[in-house]
C-alpha cells in the first residue's frame, strides 16, 4: 500500500479543535466554511459503528458510499450558507458528514494520491498558484479551481496533448459535490487538508494553470 507522502509539510490543517458536543469538530468546520470562506455547506450522512461494522446512517446496509452522499434526496435544496441551520444539522447529527457543493464557488479535479503528489510537488516548486488541496482517505487528492472548469476539461487536456489518453482525472462540477475535512469517508478515515483554506490561496487558481502538470502525473502512473 502507498503511503501518503505530501511535499514540504505535514499532511493536514487540524482545523477547528473538537469539543464535548462538536466531538470530531465537524460543525466547527461546516461555520468554519461558511463564515471565513464564503462557501455554501451541505449536510451529508454519517458513518456509524453497529454490530461491530461500519454502517451509513442512510440504512442501507450495502451502501457503496458509507457516509459520503447527502443526506436528503432533495439535496440540491438543503444547499446552505446559514449558520443556523448548521447549528441545527449538526446539533442533532454530530457525526454527519460536511459536503461542499461543486460548480458554485469552486470545482475540484480529481486525482489518485500519488500522481496527486507528484503533481503538487512540482507545482509548489514552479511557484505556482495553488488553491486548496484535500486528501480523502480513499488515496485520492481534490485539488479547489475556479468555477466552470469541467466544461473546459477535455479542451485543456487537448491542448496539454492528453486529449487522446484514458487518464483517471475527474472534474466535479455543477450538481456536484465533495466530502470536506473532517468528516469520515466509509472505513478508511477522515477527509484532511492537505493545502488548507487561508489567506494564501483565497483566490482559486485557473484550471489551465495546473492541467498540464496533473495531466503529465496521471499519465505517468497510467504508463
Amino acid at each position: 500500500m502507498t503511503v501518503l507522502s505530501l511535499p514540504e509539510g505535514d499532511l493536514a490543517d487540524p482545523g477547528p479543535a473538537p469539543s464535548d458536543a462538536d466531538p470530531l469538530g465537524l460543525k466547527a468546520a461546516a461555520l468554519s466554511y461558511i463564515e471565513e470562506r464564503h462557501w455554501d455547506i451541505l449536510p451529508g450522512a454519517s458513518v456509524i459503528r453497529a454490530d461491530g461494522a461500519w454502517r451509513c446512517s442512510c440504512g442501507n446496509n450495502a451502501c457503496p458510499a458509507l457516509g459520503s452522499h447527502p443526506a436528503h434526496r432533495d439535496w440540491n435544496k438543503q444547499i446552505t450558507a446559514q449558520p443556523s441551520r448548521v447549528h441545527g444539522w449538526w446539533d442533532e447529527n454530530p457525526d454527519a458528514a460536511i459536503l461542499l457543493p461543486t460548480g458554485r464557488t469552486f470545482d475540484v479535479i480529481d486525482v489518485p494520491e500519488q500522481a496527486g503528489c507528484l503533481a503538487l510537488a512540482r507545482l509548489e516548486r514552479s511557484g505556482a498558484a495553488l488553491g486548496p488541496v484535500s486528501a480523502t482517505p480513499t488515496r485520492r487528492l481534490h485539488f479547489f479551481v475556479l468555477p466552470g472548469t469541467k466544461k473546459k476539461i477535455p479542451e485543456m487536456l487537448m491542448r496539454a496533448g492528453w486529449g487522446r489518453a484514458q487518464l483517471d482525472l475527474v472534474c466535479h462540477g455543477e450538481k456536484d459535490f465533495v466530502v470536506a475535512p473532517p468528516s469520515r469517508m466509509g472505513t478508511g478515515g477522515q477527509v484532511q487538508w492537505a493545502r488548507p483554506p487561508g489567506e494564501s490561496n483565497r483566490w482559486l487558481p485557473e484550471a489551465a494553470e495546473l492541467i498540464p502538470t496533473l495531466a503529465y502525473a496521471c499519465g505517468r502512473e497510467r504508463y
